[in-house]
């Protein structure tokens, strides 16, 4: 089968590989559609995200829906021919993590197209995926998959929310306007946020993202008047953006971080943090909202303002390209 293997910072190849066995309690979708993550970007520029680095070729991507092709010996409920979204996270369902709710702080997670281990865990950008049956969500008949693949970058951002707690009448701030914040932005407005500016240094995600649902957008590069907020989201992973956030948000209010700091020590005001009294907090991935994201989405959650472009597998490179330039392109998706 064919997949989108990265080599290393540049080096991206549509190559053919070895298909996987399936599993008695697996099954094999044939994937249709692969939404493009910022993490996947960061490995085709840099050779790699955050704190983790390509020591050996990977197939990319995690954000994918398909159809059944094949199915595990002991599987049940499961047919041939069924649409599903695939979580990409396989926690091993053993250590505390897992078994106090929270999955994806998972001490031995597989998470799909990730260099965080050795050997990496290969990614969902190829034609047939192997998956264990209790990372399948079924998509409803009426959900476009074009729609369907949002759910994993969806799931991100409601899990952020989630740990926000209550925005219900809050004023909400977002620092970066990729898909993450703008979706963000879509969830807190969903939660109930009377207010929700999103700041950025490029105009054009900012538009995407005054489409998608934000109440109001700031462009930090020409103009630092930022209303105080009750809840800020830091969603860039920038440590300027950072200090933004700490000081637009309003004496005990809340922080969550959410997007990959660059790797090492970063400084931060962490006096501001103190004499503000602020609730710091961490947001990782997902747990149960990636079957929550699948519900909204089926339910009508508006994300088409943040489809730029469908690709064929045979111009990765190209989808590539488009994904990277943020004055062109919010989300770029696949076709298998």
């Amino acid at each position: 089968m064919r997949a989108c293997v990265i080599h290393g910072a540049l080096d991206l190849r549509v190559e053919t590989i070895s298909a996987s066995p399936v599993g008695e309690d697996e099954v094999e979708v044939a994937v249709e559609l692969g939404g493009i993550c910022g993490s996947d970007l960061h490995y085709y520029r840099h050779g790699g995200v955050g704190d983790f680095t390509l020591k050996e070729p990977m197939v990319l991507g995690h954000e994918i829906v398909g159809t059944i092709s094949r199915l595990g010996a002991s599987v049940d409920g499961w047919r041939m021919g069924q649409r599903v979204a695939v979580n990409p996270s396989k926690p091993c369902t053993k250590c505390y993590g897992c078994h106090s709710g929270h999955s994806n702080l998972c001490s031995d997670m597989r998470f799909l197209g990730s260099a965080a281990r050795m050997p990496h865990v290969q990614g969902g950008f190829k034609e047939l995926h192997v998956a264990r049956v209790d990372q399948l969500v079924a998509l409803p008949d009426h959900l476009r998959s074009e729609v369907a693949v949002f759910a994993e970058p969806l799931a991100v951002a409601m899990h952020a929310v989630a740990r926000a707690g209550a925005l219900l009448g809050q004023r909400v701030l977002i620092t970066g306007a990729g898909p993450i914040g703008a979706l963000i932005a879509v969830a807190a407005r969903r939660a109930g946020a009377a207010e929700v500016v999103v700041t950025d240094l490029v105009d054009a995600p900012l538009a995407v993202v005054k489409r998608a649902g934000a109440t109001a957008t700031v462009n930090i590069s020409t103009s630092t008047e930022l209303p105080e907020s009750d809840v800020t989201f830091e969603a860039s992973g920038a440590p300027a953006a950072l200090g933004t956030a700490i000081d637009a948000t309003r004496r005990g209010g809340k922080l969550v971080m959410v997007g990959l700091l660059p790797p090492g020590t970063v400084p931060m005001l962490g006096n501001r943090m103190v004499t503000k009294e602020l609730d710091v907090l961490g947001s990782f991935r997902f747990h149960e909202e990636f079957r929550w994201a699948v519900q909204a989405l089926g339910d009508g959650l508006d994300v088409s303002a943040l489809h730029s472009a469908t690709f064929p597998l045979e111009q990765a490179s190209e989808a590539f390209a488009l994904a990277g330039n943020r004055a062109e392109a919010m989300k770029v998706q696949i076709s298998f």
